[in-house]
């Protein structure tokens, strides 16, 4: 029998770019909440999802869209284990860091303000600096360039070099501060 293939870093990261788009919509507090909604992220529910019982709404038969189920009493609350994986660590890291890596793209961006940029591309910058900043395991060319081919998955025509610039601007500094230079 042949063992499940492991994701590939690109599905990782574009898993956490889905869940972390979803957060700049409606932020959360907590770190449940944070669980709660990479568990119910689109891959996920889609290695979860089974031919008979289709995960979203527009999938079911007509006859049966609109019709509300009876309504089924909550099982109590469980604790809630962490996920394990890539995606994880990236949206845990981006969610707990996200002040300082707001902190960080605020000052490479020049004239822009964080809050009136695409979320698009904040989601990606904020991926990729988190990567830029805490993660000195994958080389800065490499974080650059999954940024870039996020952008041309998730983004428009304009997002590409935006993103380019900024993670440019960063890698270059944070070069600098690793070797001593001024």
């Amino acid at each position: 029998m042949a063992s499940p293939k492991k994701p590939t870093r690109r599905s990782e990261r574009a898993l956490a770019f889905q869940v972390l788009y979803g957060l700049a919509f409606s932020p959360t507090a907590t770190r449940t909440e944070v669980i709660r909604l990479f568990n119910e992220a689109p891959a996920q529910m889609a290695e979860r999802e089974t031919p008979d019982q289709p995960a979203v709404e527009a999938d079911r038969p007509p006859a049966a869209k609109g019709r509300k189920k009876p309504a089924e009493p909550a099982p109590p609350a469980a604790p809630v284990a962490p996920p394990e994986g890539f995606a994880w660590e990236l949206v845990e890291g981006v969610w707990e860091r996200q002040q300082e890596i707001d902190a960080l793209l605020a000052k490479h961006s020049q004239n822009w303000r964080v809050e009136r940029m695409g979320k698009v591309e904040v989601t990606l910058l904020r991926l990729a600096l988190f990567e830029l900043s805490f993660r000195p395991d994958i080389p800065a060319r490499v974080t650059i360039n999954e940024a870039i081919e996020l952008s041309k998955q998730f983004g428009d025509e304009g997002s590409r070099a935006f993103v380019n610039g900024i993670l440019d601007a960063v890698s270059k500094e944070l070069e600098k501060k690793t070797t001593g230079e001024p």
